[in-house]
């Protein structure tokens, strides 16, 4: 059967790695070390998924500017002192399935490069993408930079792309570039938001996304 894709994107952090809480605590934490307003649960992870600094600045509106970059480092040393979050389920194998069948791969997360590199060597995944891309080298989400450089580095248009995220910054990022999206909804965005922004499908876990893929991939 003829691939509608050649490229399958995915976001990183409460898509393919179960980190959203962990990343929300961290910026609650921080919030109090630095006796900002600690933002709810639900602010905490709606940031998720951008650039570290912007985030802090949605999501932490009323810190003064000099604050933001002490509040970065502060997160840091909260979420480098937990343990590593674990893989969804079926996360791994969905990924090197998905490699074996000629897919080309590729990850588009709001972390720095050292925290994906980190991931993808703890994880022993980084061989199976052929190229990334993370907030610190290029524009955070929703802006289109990281699919359209993934796009131009490995000579692709934009109809033979799929973006695969869990927040509706990965799938405004999706429409800025012009590519398709699947949302899954295990993740920081809860899914009524996400079907907002009429993504091909919403799928709750890697099963039901693998189904997916089998079916219209």
């Amino acid at each position: 059967m003829t691939k509608r894709y050649d490229l399958i994107v995915f976001d990183w952090d409460g898509t393919v790695m179960d980190s959203t809480a962990v990343i929300a605590n961290s910026i609650q934490a921080a919030c109090l070390d630095m006796n900002l307003t600690v933002p709810s649960d639900e602010a905490a992870r709606y940031v998720i998924g951008m650039g570290l600094v912007e985030a802090l600045r949605h999501a932490v509106p009323d810190a003064p500017n000099s604050m933001y970059e002490p509040l970065a480092a502060r997160y840091r040393h909260h979420f480098l002192s937990q343990d590593a979050s674990p893989l969804f389920a079926e996360a791994r194998e969905t990924i090197m399935e998905l490699h074996e069948q000629g897919y080309w791969l590729a990850v588009a997360t709001g972390k720095n490069r050292n925290g994906l590199n980190r991931v993808l060597a703890s994880s022993e995944l980084g061989k199976y993408f052929h190229a990334t891309r993370t907030a610190d080298q290029t524009f955070s989400k929703p802006h289109p930079g990281m699919l359209l450089e993934i796009m131009d580095e490995l000579g692709l248009t934009a109809d033979r792309v799929l973006m695969v995220g869990d927040t509706t910054h990965d799938l405004q990022m999706a429409i800025n570039a012009g590519v398709d999206a699947v949302g899954v909804t295990h993740g920081a965005h809860p899914e009524a938001q996400l079907r907002e922004l009429n993504p091909l499908a919403l799928v709750g876990d890697f099963s039901e996304l693998r189904a997916w893929f089998k079916a219209h991939a």
